[in-house]
């Protein structure tokens, strides 16, 4: 069994949570481009420049650790939705498996101001990279059990896709997703109120639509 945290466990536990709080608030607000090291450190409340490289070695390590507890935040969501969805039905629709995709970030944005930050700062990060979309999440963990759960469920669902054009979907959808989440929490109160709720559904909406619509002949070759 393990020993609960000391003082000196808690306190290095409370200063690593204010610079990763610190990093996205500031990168939700400015783009990351403009964030310094300094500003962090003074945003979190600390006065000695040295606590980052302390913690986390460089921004880098920094942003790497907010992807994880943030990814450990959405793969513990995403479990809990589709426990009760299977739960409850004999066998989940694409509408369904499309909420999955998006839900649990939108969720935990509507409890969580801070996970809102996070939302802005870095869900564009898929959109703008060179790497597939798929393996990016894949290499952060971002999936989980969960998402491979998903995923099974989803390729199952979509019999009339072709391995390829299967890859070339998700890699699209994910994409989406990502941009469209990315801008929409920029706005003033984007996880409450109708303009919210119309967001989220018109976004399920349009996943399913791109993933459900028929290859064409040009597509298909």
């Amino acid at each position: 069994m393990n020993s609960p945290p000391n003082g000196q466990q808690l306190r290095s536990l409370a200063t690593q949570t204010a610079l990763m709080d610190a990093a996205e608030t500031l990168i939700a607000n400015n783009g990351a481009h403009r964030v310094t090291i300094k500003d962090i450190v003074r945003e979190a409340g600390q006065k000695n420049e040295s606590v980052l490289q302390y913690h986390f070695k460089n921004i880098q390590g920094l942003i790497a650790a907010i992807h994880q507890r943030r990814n450990q935040q959405i793969r513990e969501k995403r479990a809990q939705m589709l426990k009760k969805l299977e739960g409850s039905k004999s066998k989940l629709t694409l509408h369904d498996l499309c909420e999955l995709m998006v839900y649990p970030t939108f969720s935990l944005a509507r409890t969580d101001n801070q996970f809102r930050h996070y939302a802005a700062a870095f869900s564009h990060e898929i959109v703008l990279s060179e790497d597939s979309a798929l393996t990016k999440v894949s290499r952060s963990g971002g999936g989980g059990k969960s998402g491979m759960r998903v995923g099974d469920l989803l390729r199952q669902a979509l019999p009339h896709l072709d391995d390829a054009t299967y890859q070339a979907r998700m890699e699209l959808a994910v994409r989406m997703c990502s941009a469209a989440v990315s801008n929409h929490m920029r706005n003033k109160n984007p996880t409450k109120g109708p303009a919210a709720d119309f967001f989220i559904s018109n976004l399920v909406d349009a996943l399913e639509g791109l993933l459900i619509a028929k290859p064409s002949l040009k597509t298909i070759g």
